[in-house]
């Protein structure tokens, strides 16, 4: 999906929470142009919903996901702690997979809050983006 029709799209569906998926959409396909994942750096992708943070670790050449993680089933502490707590446990992981360096995709999302509690997270256990 381009970045012009999800803008169509938004258009059609006036409104403030319409704008800001343009808007994260746009940033997204921005970052994207740039960041690519390979089988020596693969691409750290970070998903945020409201309640929960998911992360994957993909292959862009072959299109395989080598590790995740996700806060789906932490119950303890706050939303941050519990990306802190993701963010351990992916680089955990990814060291099992044999992966130390990625390239981090933020997923349009502003670099404050859950995304930098788990990339710092995630930097402190051990992988290097």
């Amino acid at each position: 999906m381009s970045a012009s029709s999800i803008a169509k799209r938004a258009r059609r569906s006036a409104g403030v929470s319409a704008t800001r998926r343009v808007a994260k959409a746009r940033r997204h396909f921005r970052l994207r142009k740039n960041v690519v994942g390979t089988a020596e750096r693969p691409r750290l992708v970070v998903t945020r919903s409201a309640r929960h943070l998911y992360a994957q670790i993909v292959d862009d050449r072959t299109g395989t996901t080598l590790a995740s993680s996700s806060t789906f089933k932490l119950n303890d502490g706050d939303k941050t702690a519990q990306a802190k707590q993701a963010g351990s446990a992916l680089a955990d992981s990814a060291k099992a997979a044999g992966i130390s360096k990625v390239v981090f995709d933020r997923g349009g999302n502003s670099y404050s809050g859950r995304i930098a509690a788990f990339a710092d997270a995630a930097r402190d256990a051990g992988l290097e983006f």
